[in-house]
């Protein structure tokens, strides 16, 4: 399936992704669990985010706070407080330096407590997700703190998307451990 495009294929595809993460995660092995993440060795993984992230823990404590950025970005906009998607001072340009805020902010946070947090912000993500129409969701210019994209864009970003994401840097990590 590509990128969704309806409220139908949001919630099916997230609900899909999540429980494919979770599946991976179950079945991962005490040596993938307890070796830090290394992809040093591939030069084709440039990105940040691969030096960034350790361990599982990290990845869960990433989807947290970006589930965390959507619901207090919609429900500060729906209150009337009009707040940008990205806290200040950050920007398109410089998430990437957020991103490792949040890395600093959760080194102490324990794996038990990441995986608890990222499974109620999932479920909060999903429930605030149902309570908008089809229309709301991926109809351009419904809302005018969204800019010229769709509320369900944001939705598929955070959950199914970011989803992959994970779990394409988990099976790499698994092939690094053999």
């Amino acid at each position: 399936m590509g990128r969704p495009t309806t409220k139908t294929d949001l919630l099916t595809a997230a609900a899909a992704n999540y429980e494919k993460l979770n599946t991976l995660v179950s079945g991962l092995t005490e040596k993938e669990l307890s070796t830090p993440f290394d992809f040093s060795g591939d030069e084709k993984k440039k990105e940040a985010h691969w030096k960034r992230d350790k361990n599982l823990r990290d990845i869960f404590i990433h989807l947290y706070e970006w589930h965390q950025l959507l619901l207090n970005w919609v429900y500060s906009n729906q209150n009337g407080d009009n707040k940008p998607f990205l806290p200040e001072p950050y920007n398109w340009k410089t998430y990437g330096d957020m991103n490792v805020e949040f890395w600093k902010k959760h080194q102490s946070t324990s794996l038990e407590d990441a995986k608890n947090m990222f499974q109620k912000s999932h479920n909060g993500v999903i429930k605030l997700a149902e309570t908008f129409s089809n229309e709301e969701l991926f109809s351009k210019g419904v809302y005018k703190w969204v800019g010229g994209s769709t509320l369900g864009s944001y939705f598929v970003s955070v959950t199914a998307s970011h989803y992959d994401w994970a779990m394409k840097k988990l099976k790499a990590h698994s092939k690094n451990c053999v």
